[in-house]
């Protein structure tokens, strides 16, 4: 059965001097300022469309990478990854890096390389970011 996801955004002025918010519609966890400054310059309390991608691939690279260990026989206790997206203003995103740190009881750091990568080109958002390059660090605790 399909789940529909959805955010809602609303933006008021130019791009440079306007402002808006962007919500989670679906799970109602709230509502967050954006703005072009923050996107183009960085911020530490604005997020931008670059960290909102960031979160999802990183939740759902976890979530594959949880799912393809297990099927390996070998269940993880614990996947951390994070995820950072980079955008140049005038360009756009260029690139998504995962960094991930698992403890997977009784698999080698080569087992666990080889199956990070192959959750890396399975996890469906990565396969949305196609377009850009995804780079990944996976290392055992």
């Amino acid at each position: 059965m399909p789940v529909t996801s959805e955010a809602t955004t609303t933006w008021t002025g130019s791009l440079a001097e306007g402002s808006g918010t962007v919500a989670f519609s679906s799970s109602n966890l709230g509502t967050f300022p954006i703005n072009w400054k923050a996107r183009s310059e960085g911020s530490d309390t604005t997020t931008t469309p670059e960290e909102l991608i960031a979160a999802a691939h990183a939740s759902c690279f976890s979530m594959a990478l949880s799912h393809a260990l297990s099927e390996n026989g070998t269940p993880p206790e614990r996947v951390n990854t994070s995820a950072s997206v980079t955008f140049k203003p005038g360009v756009g995103i260029s690139g998504s890096h995962l960094n991930v740190n698992a403890v997977v009881p009784g698999l080698s750091p080569e087992a666990f390389q080889q199956i990070a990568n192959e959750a890396k080109t399975g996890c469906p958002v990565s396969q949305a970011l196609a377009g850009i390059e995804i780079t990944l660090e996976a290392t055992l605790a």
